[in-house]
């Protein structure tokens, strides 16, 4: 199967312009999507819902969208364009048997801007494989500012099992409980996004585990992986952006450490010009 990692920039591509069918492009032949920077009735993006557009455009994809930002505009515009958002989103040709949307903590600012940041998870049948596929995406300002999202981030991974699925127990009395599926949770994860931390970060080590003296990882069952390492990749190489004009890697894959086997390459797709990032695609043998 394959995975993509995409921050998609809500659409503005290298040449300036927002172009979501390139977006779209970019992405075809992928089996599960995680996109970042997905907006909704923006000014800047012409008031588009490009939720729908990248529906429209990949019609054979189930979907799932959460926004981290989510707010009532003007009373004076059409009442279905009144609130603007901007968040992530997970698209699949398997079905989405149920999502959650996941705020993650954030720091307030009077200066340099702060956004409310968010993960959407997805729990999705592979044609007999169940996982849990989250579209993450970070804080931009400080590893201040990420390190208690990362936190949040292994919570999340961590208890989801123990938590149950959304609705859980007994259904009997509810009238559409013949809708709801299995209510199993999976225990393997796949993480994507833009996790706007490199890999000599703090945030890094404490996502995969920290460094060991005689070499590899002090990586826990119950803990993540880099798929791009598992590939058998340089971590030192597979930028996907830049910090001020310098290359970068902020974009990754993190998947449950039972998986680490059964991945079978990981790219960087550089001639893609869609975003101010690159898509990150992983192939893993489910």
């Amino acid at each position: 199967m394959q995975f993509v990692s995409y921050n998609i920039q809500y659409g503005k591509g290298q040449d300036g312009l927002v172009d979501l069918e390139r977006i779209a492009r970019e992405v075809a032949g992928a089996d599960i999507i995680a996109l970042q920077e997905v907006d909704r009735f923006w000014p800047h993006t012409g008031m588009l819902d490009q939720v729908q557009i990248l529906n429209d455009c990949l019609p054979d994809y189930y979907w799932s969208f959460g926004p981290g930002v989510d707010i009532h505009i003007a009373e004076t515009l059409p009442a279905d364009r009144r609130r603007r958002q901007f968040g992530n989103m997970v698209l699949s040709r398997f079905p989405i048997l149920r999502s959650r949307h996941l705020l993650l903590p954030k720091v307030g600012s009077v200066d340099a801007l702060s956004i409310q940041r968010s993960a959407v998870e997805a729990t999705i049948d592979c044609g007999g494989t169940r996982l849990r596929v989250y579209s993450v995406h970070l804080c931009h300002l400080a590893s201040a500012s990420r390190l208690p999202q990362v936190e949040q981030l292994l919570r999340i991974h961590r208890s989801a099992v123990h938590e149950g699925a959304p609705m859980c127990g007994d259904l009997s009395g509810i009238p559409y409980e013949a809708g709801i599926h299995d209510q199993a949770v999976p225990h393997h994860a796949i993480m994507m996004g833009d996790f706007n931390c490199q890999p000599d970060s703090e945030e890094y080590d404490l996502l995969v585990g920290a460094r060991s003296d005689y070499g590899g990882r002090v990586s826990p069952e119950d803990g993540l992986v880099d798929a791009w390492v598992a590939a058998g990749n340089d971590r030192g190489e597979g930028a996907t952006s830049d910090v001020n004009d310098a290359p970068a890697t902020l974009d990754y894959c993190f998947i449950s450490p039972a998986l680490r086997d059964r991945v079978q390459n990981a790219r960087v797709d550089a001639d893609a010009t869609g975003s101010d990032h690159l898509p990150l695609w992983v192939q893993i043998k489910l």
